[in-house]
Protein backbone atom coordinates (compact mmCIF):
# COMPACT_ATOMS: atom_id res chain seq x y z
CA UNK A 1 0.00 0.00 0.00
CA UNK A 2 2.58 2.36 0.72
CA UNK A 3 4.51 1.47 -2.18
CA UNK A 4 1.69 2.27 -4.14
CA UNK A 5 0.91 5.20 -3.21
CA UNK A 6 4.51 6.85 -3.54
CA UNK A 7 3.97 5.78 -6.99
CA UNK A 8 1.09 8.18 -7.25
CA UNK A 9 2.90 10.74 -5.37
CA UNK A 10 5.77 10.29 -8.21
CA UNK A 11 2.94 10.38 -11.15
CA UNK A 12 1.78 13.61 -8.90
CA UNK A 13 4.81 15.83 -8.87
CA UNK A 14 5.51 15.00 -12.49
CA UNK A 15 2.24 16.28 -13.18
CA UNK A 16 3.56 19.26 -11.51
CA UNK A 17 1.09 18.77 -8.55
CA UNK A 18 2.76 19.45 -5.40
CA UNK A 19 3.27 17.21 -2.74
CA UNK A 20 5.43 18.01 -0.11
CA UNK A 21 6.98 14.79 2.21
CA UNK A 22 5.06 15.81 5.53
CA UNK A 23 1.75 15.39 3.64
CA UNK A 24 3.13 12.00 2.15
CA UNK A 25 3.63 10.90 5.81
CA UNK A 26 0.34 12.45 7.14
CA UNK A 27 -1.60 10.18 4.37
CA UNK A 28 0.55 6.70 5.32
CA UNK A 29 -0.84 7.55 8.94
CA UNK A 30 -4.22 8.35 8.03
CA UNK A 31 -4.77 5.27 5.83
CA UNK A 32 -3.44 3.03 8.47
CA UNK A 33 -6.27 3.96 10.49
CA UNK A 34 -9.29 4.26 7.94
CA UNK A 35 -10.09 0.77 5.53
CA UNK A 36 -7.76 1.38 2.28
CA UNK A 37 -9.62 -1.26 0.75
CA UNK A 38 -12.78 0.75 0.72
CA UNK A 39 -12.20 3.00 -2.43
CA UNK A 40 -14.19 6.44 -1.21
CA UNK A 41 -11.87 6.29 2.20
CA UNK A 42 -9.10 5.77 0.43
CA UNK A 43 -9.64 8.58 -2.45
CA UNK A 44 -10.74 10.97 0.77
CA UNK A 45 -7.67 10.80 2.41
CA UNK A 46 -5.33 11.41 -0.71
CA UNK A 47 -7.43 14.03 -2.19
CA UNK A 48 -7.88 15.80 1.68
CA UNK A 49 -3.85 15.68 1.41
CA UNK A 50 -2.96 15.96 -2.07
CA UNK A 51 -5.53 18.86 -3.07
CA UNK A 52 -4.68 21.88 -1.01
CA UNK A 53 -6.59 24.39 -2.86
CA UNK A 54 -9.93 24.49 -5.61
CA UNK A 55 -7.56 25.07 -8.36
CA UNK A 56 -5.64 21.56 -7.11
CA UNK A 57 -9.19 19.67 -6.96
CA UNK A 58 -9.85 18.98 -10.78
CA UNK A 59 -5.86 18.17 -10.97
CA UNK A 60 -5.60 15.68 -8.55
CA UNK A 61 -9.20 13.89 -9.73
CA UNK A 62 -7.62 13.57 -13.71
CA UNK A 63 -4.65 11.81 -12.03
CA UNK A 64 -6.44 9.36 -9.41
CA UNK A 65 -8.87 8.40 -12.09
CA UNK A 66 -5.45 7.72 -14.61
CA UNK A 67 -3.67 5.84 -11.92
CA UNK A 68 -5.86 3.94 -10.01
CA UNK A 69 -8.30 2.95 -13.15
CA UNK A 70 -7.39 3.95 -16.48
CA UNK A 71 -3.39 2.36 -14.98
CA UNK A 72 -5.50 -0.39 -13.83
CA UNK A 73 -3.34 -0.16 -10.19
CA UNK A 74 -5.18 -0.71 -7.83
CA UNK A 75 -5.17 -2.17 -4.11
CA UNK A 76 -6.26 -5.70 -4.45
CA UNK A 77 -4.14 -6.37 -7.54
CA UNK A 78 -5.50 -7.10 -11.26
CA UNK A 79 -7.22 -10.94 -12.15
CA UNK A 80 -4.42 -12.58 -14.21
CA UNK A 81 -6.33 -13.76 -17.45
CA UNK A 82 -5.39 -14.50 -20.88
CA UNK A 83 -5.94 -10.80 -22.54
CA UNK A 84 -3.67 -9.29 -19.47
CA UNK A 85 -1.48 -12.01 -20.27
CA UNK A 86 -1.52 -11.30 -23.96
CA UNK A 87 -1.36 -7.41 -23.39
CA UNK A 88 1.84 -8.11 -21.19
CA UNK A 89 3.75 -10.04 -24.00
CA UNK A 90 3.14 -7.40 -26.62
CA UNK A 91 4.60 -4.63 -24.48
CA UNK A 92 7.39 -6.90 -23.26
CA UNK A 93 8.26 -7.90 -27.22
CA UNK A 94 8.03 -3.82 -27.78
CA UNK A 95 10.26 -3.30 -25.11
CA UNK A 96 12.96 -5.47 -26.48
CA UNK A 97 12.71 -4.40 -29.90
CA UNK A 98 12.90 -0.63 -28.59
CA UNK A 99 15.77 -1.67 -26.21
CA UNK A 100 18.51 -0.46 -28.41
CA UNK A 101 16.32 2.49 -29.65
CA UNK A 102 17.63 4.61 -26.84
CA UNK A 103 14.37 6.92 -27.92
CA UNK A 104 13.37 8.50 -24.42
CA UNK A 105 10.29 9.77 -25.87
CA UNK A 106 9.03 6.43 -27.70
CA UNK A 107 10.15 4.56 -24.70
CA UNK A 108 7.89 6.91 -22.20
CA UNK A 109 5.01 5.98 -24.28
CA UNK A 110 5.67 2.49 -23.68
CA UNK A 111 5.72 2.99 -19.98
CA UNK A 112 2.40 5.09 -20.03
CA UNK A 113 0.70 1.60 -22.00
CA UNK A 114 2.40 -0.63 -19.53
CA UNK A 115 0.70 1.10 -16.87
CA UNK A 116 3.50 3.28 -15.60
CA UNK A 117 2.45 6.85 -16.51
CA UNK A 118 5.69 8.90 -14.68
CA UNK A 119 7.73 9.49 -17.44
CA UNK A 120 5.46 10.42 -19.89
CA UNK A 121 3.47 12.78 -17.28
CA UNK A 122 6.86 14.26 -16.64
CA UNK A 123 7.45 14.58 -20.64
CA UNK A 124 3.94 16.56 -21.28
CA UNK A 125 4.56 18.73 -18.42
CA UNK A 126 7.92 19.82 -19.38
CA UNK A 127 6.03 20.53 -22.81
CA UNK A 128 3.06 22.48 -21.19
CA UNK A 129 5.56 24.15 -19.55
CA UNK A 130 8.16 24.79 -22.45
CA UNK A 131 9.13 28.55 -22.99
CA UNK A 132 9.60 30.51 -26.39
CA UNK A 133 12.88 31.36 -27.05
CA UNK A 134 13.36 34.89 -27.48
CA UNK A 135 14.40 36.56 -30.88
CA UNK A 136 15.19 39.73 -32.26
CA UNK A 137 14.50 38.33 -35.61
CA UNK A 138 11.16 37.11 -36.80
CA UNK A 139 9.05 35.82 -34.14
CA UNK A 140 6.81 32.45 -33.75
CA UNK A 141 5.33 30.41 -31.19
CA UNK A 142 6.29 27.18 -33.08
CA UNK A 143 8.82 25.81 -30.61
CA UNK A 144 6.33 24.24 -28.11
CA UNK A 145 3.49 23.52 -31.09
CA UNK A 146 6.50 21.09 -32.86
CA UNK A 147 7.16 19.48 -29.61
CA UNK A 148 3.37 17.89 -29.24
CA UNK A 149 3.54 17.20 -32.89
CA UNK A 150 7.47 14.94 -32.39
CA UNK A 151 4.95 13.62 -29.80
CA UNK A 152 1.56 12.82 -31.56
CA UNK A 153 4.31 11.52 -34.18
CA UNK A 154 5.97 8.75 -31.80
CA UNK A 155 1.73 7.98 -30.38
CA UNK A 156 1.35 7.01 -34.03
CA UNK A 157 4.44 5.15 -35.02
CA UNK A 158 3.46 3.11 -31.84
CA UNK A 159 -0.05 2.15 -32.57
CA UNK A 160 1.28 1.51 -35.61
CA UNK A 161 4.11 -1.24 -34.09
CA UNK A 162 0.84 -2.43 -31.95
CA UNK A 163 -0.70 -3.53 -34.99
CA UNK A 164 1.81 -5.31 -36.32
CA UNK A 165 2.56 -7.19 -33.65
CA UNK A 166 -1.09 -7.89 -33.12
CA UNK A 167 -1.86 -8.63 -36.74
CA UNK A 168 -0.45 -10.64 -39.95
CA UNK A 169 2.74 -12.92 -39.70
CA UNK A 170 4.03 -10.73 -36.80
CA UNK A 171 0.78 -12.49 -34.42
CA UNK A 172 2.21 -13.03 -30.54
CA UNK A 173 -1.09 -13.74 -29.43
CA UNK A 174 -4.24 -15.68 -29.78
CA UNK A 175 -7.10 -14.88 -32.49
CA UNK A 176 -9.66 -15.18 -29.93
CA UNK A 177 -7.60 -12.22 -27.46
CA UNK A 178 -6.77 -10.33 -30.46
CA UNK A 179 -9.69 -8.08 -30.22
CA UNK A 180 -10.02 -7.29 -26.45
CA UNK A 181 -5.58 -6.24 -26.56
CA UNK A 182 -6.31 -4.04 -29.26
CA UNK A 183 -9.00 -2.56 -28.05
CA UNK A 184 -7.18 -1.63 -24.18
CA UNK A 185 -3.81 -0.87 -26.24
CA UNK A 186 -5.73 1.91 -28.14
CA UNK A 187 -7.79 3.32 -25.04
CA UNK A 188 -4.47 4.00 -23.36
CA UNK A 189 -3.00 5.38 -26.66
CA UNK A 190 -5.81 7.65 -26.99
CA UNK A 191 -5.54 8.37 -23.54
CA UNK A 192 -1.88 9.37 -23.65
CA UNK A 193 -3.23 11.60 -26.95
CA UNK A 194 -6.04 13.36 -25.06
CA UNK A 195 -3.41 14.03 -22.22
CA UNK A 196 -1.15 15.70 -24.78
CA UNK A 197 -3.58 17.85 -26.60
CA UNK A 198 -6.04 18.68 -23.86
CA UNK A 199 -4.21 21.49 -21.56
CA UNK A 200 -5.50 20.73 -17.60
CA UNK A 201 -8.00 24.20 -17.02
CA UNK A 202 -7.19 25.76 -13.73
CA UNK A 203 -10.31 26.23 -11.25
CA UNK A 204 -10.07 29.40 -10.57
CA UNK A 205 -13.71 29.77 -7.85
CA UNK A 206 -12.16 32.87 -6.06
CA UNK A 207 -11.92 34.96 -8.75
CA UNK A 208 -13.08 38.13 -8.05
CA UNK A 209 -15.15 39.97 -10.92
CA UNK A 210 -16.16 43.20 -11.42
CA UNK A 211 -19.10 43.96 -13.94
CA UNK A 212 -20.60 47.53 -12.83
CA UNK A 213 -19.27 50.51 -11.28
CA UNK A 214 -20.79 53.57 -9.31
CA UNK A 215 -21.54 56.33 -11.93
CA UNK A 216 -19.07 58.56 -9.97
CA UNK A 217 -19.14 61.62 -12.73
CA UNK A 218 -22.06 61.43 -14.92
CA UNK A 219 -20.28 62.63 -18.68
CA UNK A 220 -16.86 62.45 -18.12
CA UNK A 221 -16.59 59.34 -16.40
CA UNK A 222 -18.16 57.59 -19.27
CA UNK A 223 -16.20 58.32 -22.10
CA UNK A 224 -13.74 55.87 -22.89
CA UNK A 225 -9.51 56.74 -22.10
CA UNK A 226 -9.10 56.23 -25.69
CA UNK A 227 -11.62 58.88 -26.98
CA UNK A 228 -10.81 61.84 -25.15
CA UNK A 229 -9.69 64.98 -26.30
CA UNK A 230 -7.07 67.19 -25.53
CA UNK A 231 -9.51 69.24 -23.16
CA UNK A 232 -11.38 65.97 -21.26
CA UNK A 233 -7.79 65.00 -20.82
CA UNK A 234 -6.97 67.86 -18.89
CA UNK A 235 -10.54 67.55 -17.40
CA UNK A 236 -9.64 63.64 -16.16
CA UNK A 237 -6.43 65.25 -15.00
CA UNK A 238 -8.13 67.83 -12.17
CA UNK A 239 -10.47 64.90 -11.22
CA UNK A 240 -7.62 62.70 -10.23
CA UNK A 241 -5.46 65.56 -8.54
CA UNK A 242 -8.77 66.16 -6.36
CA UNK A 243 -9.30 62.21 -5.69
CA UNK A 244 -5.32 61.73 -4.74
CA UNK A 245 -5.95 64.60 -2.31
CA UNK A 246 -8.73 62.90 -1.13
CA UNK A 247 -7.53 59.79 -0.87
CA UNK A 248 -4.19 60.74 0.98
CA UNK A 249 -6.09 62.67 3.99
CA UNK A 250 -8.66 59.28 4.34
CA UNK A 251 -4.82 58.12 4.49
CA UNK A 252 -3.87 60.18 7.24
CA UNK A 253 -6.97 59.96 9.07
CA UNK A 254 -6.89 55.95 9.16
CA UNK A 255 -3.10 56.31 10.48
CA UNK A 256 -4.00 58.83 13.37
CA UNK A 257 -6.82 56.67 14.46
CA UNK A 258 -4.35 53.72 14.32
CA UNK A 259 -1.84 55.38 16.80
CA UNK A 260 -5.14 55.10 19.32
CA UNK A 261 -4.86 51.75 19.35
CA UNK A 262 -5.12 48.82 21.88
CA UNK A 263 -2.61 49.37 25.29
CA UNK A 264 0.76 48.16 25.16
CA UNK A 265 0.96 45.90 28.55
CA UNK A 266 4.72 45.64 29.28
CA UNK A 267 5.34 49.33 28.30
CA UNK A 268 2.56 50.71 30.44
CA UNK A 269 3.83 48.66 33.67
CA UNK A 270 7.59 49.77 32.93
CA UNK A 271 6.40 53.39 33.13
CA UNK A 272 4.39 52.80 35.80
CA UNK A 273 7.70 51.86 38.04
CA UNK A 274 7.89 55.57 38.04
CA UNK A 275 4.84 56.10 40.24
CA UNK A 276 5.03 53.37 42.89
CA UNK A 277 3.32 50.65 40.32
CA UNK A 278 0.38 52.62 39.71
CA UNK A 279 -0.26 52.90 35.74
CA UNK A 280 -0.80 56.78 35.58
CA UNK A 281 0.53 56.87 32.12
CA UNK A 282 -1.29 54.52 29.50
CA UNK A 283 1.35 53.70 26.75
CA UNK A 284 -0.61 52.69 23.40
CA UNK A 285 0.84 50.33 20.41
CA UNK A 286 2.20 52.65 17.96
CA UNK A 287 1.65 50.42 14.83
CA UNK A 288 1.52 51.87 11.68
CA UNK A 289 -0.78 50.23 9.02
CA UNK A 290 0.41 47.97 6.71
CA UNK A 291 1.35 49.13 3.41
CA UNK A 292 1.53 46.70 0.24
CA UNK A 293 3.73 47.18 -2.66
CA UNK A 294 2.70 47.17 -6.12
CA UNK A 295 4.37 46.07 -9.14
CA UNK A 296 2.61 47.13 -12.71
CA UNK A 297 3.01 45.74 -15.77
CA UNK A 298 1.54 48.11 -18.34
CA UNK A 299 0.75 47.27 -22.35
CA UNK A 300 2.04 50.36 -24.09
CA UNK A 301 0.71 49.27 -27.08
CA UNK A 302 -2.36 51.20 -28.72
CA UNK A 303 -5.79 52.20 -26.65
CA UNK A 304 -4.39 50.37 -23.85
CA UNK A 305 -1.20 52.75 -23.16
CA UNK A 306 -4.48 55.39 -22.63
CA UNK A 307 -5.44 53.50 -19.49
CA UNK A 308 -2.21 52.97 -18.46
CA UNK A 309 -0.96 56.75 -18.29
CA UNK A 310 -4.04 57.82 -15.84
CA UNK A 311 -3.42 54.74 -13.67
CA UNK A 312 0.34 55.64 -13.38
CA UNK A 313 -0.27 59.25 -12.79
CA UNK A 314 -2.35 58.15 -9.28
CA UNK A 315 -0.30 55.18 -8.18
CA UNK A 316 2.89 57.38 -8.14
CA UNK A 317 0.22 60.38 -7.15
CA UNK A 318 -0.39 57.94 -4.00
CA UNK A 319 3.18 56.72 -3.13
CA UNK A 320 2.47 57.47 0.89
CA UNK A 321 -0.04 54.67 0.76
CA UNK A 322 1.96 52.29 -0.35
CA UNK A 323 5.78 50.84 1.00
CA UNK A 324 6.70 50.82 -2.74
CA UNK A 325 5.42 50.85 -6.28
CA UNK A 326 7.87 49.26 -8.99
CA UNK A 327 6.41 49.48 -12.86
CA UNK A 328 7.72 48.21 -16.32
CA UNK A 329 6.38 48.55 -19.33
CA UNK A 330 6.05 45.88 -22.82
CA UNK A 331 4.95 45.73 -25.53
CA UNK A 332 6.87 42.62 -26.98
CA UNK A 333 10.50 43.47 -24.86
CA UNK A 334 10.19 44.17 -21.15
CA UNK A 335 11.59 47.39 -19.20
CA UNK A 336 11.65 49.30 -16.01
CA UNK A 337 10.83 52.63 -15.95
CA UNK A 338 10.61 52.85 -11.92
CA UNK A 339 13.65 55.53 -12.37
CA UNK A 340 11.65 57.75 -14.77
CA UNK A 341 8.85 58.27 -11.37
CA UNK A 342 11.66 58.94 -9.16
CA UNK A 343 13.83 61.55 -10.83
CA UNK A 344 10.51 63.48 -12.44
CA UNK A 345 7.20 64.74 -11.92
CA UNK A 346 4.49 62.40 -13.11
CA UNK A 347 3.35 63.49 -15.56
CA UNK A 348 6.72 64.66 -17.17
CA UNK A 349 7.88 61.22 -16.72
CA UNK A 350 5.03 59.43 -18.43
CA UNK A 351 6.07 61.87 -21.47
CA UNK A 352 9.69 60.66 -21.25
CA UNK A 353 8.66 57.14 -21.23
CA UNK A 354 7.24 57.14 -24.51
CA UNK A 355 10.70 58.82 -25.68
CA UNK A 356 13.39 57.14 -24.10
CA UNK A 357 12.11 53.94 -22.54
CA UNK A 358 14.16 51.13 -24.37
CA UNK A 359 11.43 49.14 -26.16
CA UNK A 360 10.53 48.65 -29.69
CA UNK A 361 6.76 50.87 -29.48
CA UNK A 362 6.00 49.46 -32.87
CA UNK A 363 6.57 45.44 -32.49
CA UNK A 364 3.53 42.94 -32.23
CA UNK A 365 2.25 42.73 -28.88
CA UNK A 366 3.19 39.42 -27.31
CA UNK A 367 2.05 39.08 -23.56
CA UNK A 368 3.75 35.58 -22.91
CA UNK A 369 7.10 37.01 -24.03
CA UNK A 370 6.92 39.80 -21.93
CA UNK A 371 5.87 37.51 -18.81
CA UNK A 372 8.72 35.25 -19.32
CA UNK A 373 11.36 38.01 -19.56
CA UNK A 374 10.02 39.73 -16.28
CA UNK A 375 9.99 36.37 -14.46
CA UNK A 376 13.25 35.96 -15.66
CA UNK A 377 14.97 39.24 -14.23
CA UNK A 378 12.34 40.53 -11.76
CA UNK A 379 10.98 37.73 -9.96
CA UNK A 380 12.69 38.99 -6.55
CA UNK A 381 10.26 42.21 -6.70
CA UNK A 382 7.57 39.57 -5.68
CA UNK A 383 6.84 38.80 -2.37
CA UNK A 384 3.51 37.88 -0.38
CA UNK A 385 2.87 41.17 0.39
CA UNK A 386 3.09 42.49 -3.39
CA UNK A 387 -0.27 43.03 -5.46
CA UNK A 388 1.05 42.44 -9.36
CA UNK A 389 -1.38 44.86 -11.18
CA UNK A 390 -1.34 44.03 -15.16
CA UNK A 391 -2.81 46.66 -17.25
CA UNK A 392 -3.56 45.14 -20.84
CA UNK A 393 -6.16 44.10 -23.35
CA UNK A 394 -4.34 40.18 -23.27
CA UNK A 395 -4.19 40.49 -26.88
CA UNK A 396 -0.88 39.03 -28.18
CA UNK A 397 -1.55 38.19 -31.70
CA UNK A 398 -1.74 34.82 -31.87
CA UNK A 399 1.57 34.13 -30.11
CA UNK A 400 2.01 31.77 -27.14
CA UNK A 401 0.27 33.23 -24.11
CA UNK A 402 2.42 31.11 -21.94
CA UNK A 403 0.23 31.15 -18.97
CA UNK A 404 2.09 28.97 -17.16
CA UNK A 405 4.30 31.73 -16.20
CA UNK A 406 1.37 33.90 -15.05
CA UNK A 407 0.72 31.06 -12.82
CA UNK A 408 4.44 31.12 -11.44
CA UNK A 409 3.94 34.50 -10.62
CA UNK A 410 0.84 34.41 -9.05
CA UNK A 411 2.50 31.87 -6.36
CA UNK A 412 5.22 34.20 -5.57
CA UNK A 413 2.93 37.29 -4.77
CA UNK A 414 -0.12 37.67 -2.80
CA UNK A 415 -2.54 38.45 -5.81
CA UNK A 416 -2.61 39.60 -9.02
CA UNK A 417 -4.83 41.98 -9.98
CA UNK A 418 -5.94 42.54 -13.96
CA UNK A 419 -7.27 45.87 -15.83
CA UNK A 420 -8.84 45.36 -19.10
CA UNK A 421 -9.49 48.83 -21.04
CA UNK A 422 -11.36 46.51 -23.03
CA UNK A 423 -15.31 45.84 -21.60
CA UNK A 424 -15.91 42.15 -21.10
CA UNK A 425 -18.05 41.01 -23.99
CA UNK A 426 -14.88 41.97 -26.32
CA UNK A 427 -12.87 39.29 -24.38
CA UNK A 428 -13.55 35.81 -26.53
CA UNK A 429 -13.18 37.95 -29.94
CA UNK A 430 -10.31 37.68 -31.94
CA UNK A 431 -6.76 37.02 -30.27
CA UNK A 432 -7.67 37.62 -27.18
CA UNK A 433 -6.24 35.04 -24.27
CA UNK A 434 -8.23 36.83 -21.62
CA UNK A 435 -10.01 34.06 -20.19
CA UNK A 436 -7.09 31.87 -20.59
CA UNK A 437 -5.03 34.93 -18.24
CA UNK A 438 -8.11 35.27 -16.02
CA UNK A 439 -7.86 31.41 -14.62
CA UNK A 440 -4.37 32.66 -12.86
CA UNK A 441 -5.62 35.84 -11.47
CA UNK A 442 -7.21 36.99 -7.99
CA UNK A 443 -9.64 39.68 -9.74
CA UNK A 444 -9.87 41.19 -13.13
CA UNK A 445 -11.85 43.94 -14.43
CA UNK A 446 -13.08 46.10 -17.08
CA UNK A 447 -11.16 49.41 -16.73
CA UNK A 448 -11.83 51.84 -19.94
CA UNK A 449 -13.02 54.62 -18.27
CA UNK A 450 -12.79 56.89 -15.35
CA UNK A 451 -15.74 56.14 -13.18
CA UNK A 452 -13.93 52.00 -13.81
CA UNK A 453 -10.54 53.50 -12.67
CA UNK A 454 -12.01 55.54 -9.76
CA UNK A 455 -13.82 52.31 -8.45
CA UNK A 456 -10.78 50.43 -8.68
CA UNK A 457 -8.56 52.89 -7.02
CA UNK A 458 -11.04 53.45 -4.08
CA UNK A 459 -11.00 50.06 -3.62
CA UNK A 460 -7.33 49.58 -3.55
CA UNK A 461 -6.35 52.27 -1.53
CA UNK A 462 -9.42 52.16 1.30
Amino acid sequence: MVNLTLRFVNCCRAADLRVSTAEVLDVVRQLAIVDPFDEFQFYTVLRTNFAKSHRDQDRFDRLYNLFFHEMQNDLTGAEVTPESQGFDEVVARLAEEMEADGDAMRQAILDFMAGKPLDYLDLINKLHTQEEQASTGLKSNMTQLSSRLEVMLKINQMKEKVLQFLGGNHAVVDDSVRASIEEEFTRRLESAYDILTKEPKTKNSGLKTVAHNEEHYDEIGQVPFSSLSDDEIEEVRDVIRQLVKKLEEIATLRYSVAKKGEIDVKKTLRRAGKYLGIPIEIIRKDKPLRKGKIVVLCDVSGSVWSTARFMLNILYALQECFSKVKSFIFVSELAEVTDHFIEKEVNDAIEAIMKDAPINYYAQTDYGMAFQTFKNDHLQDLDKKTTLIIIGDARSNYQNPQDHILRQLRDKCRRIIWLNPEQEKQWTEGDSEMYTYKAHCHEVRACGNLNQLVDFIQELVL
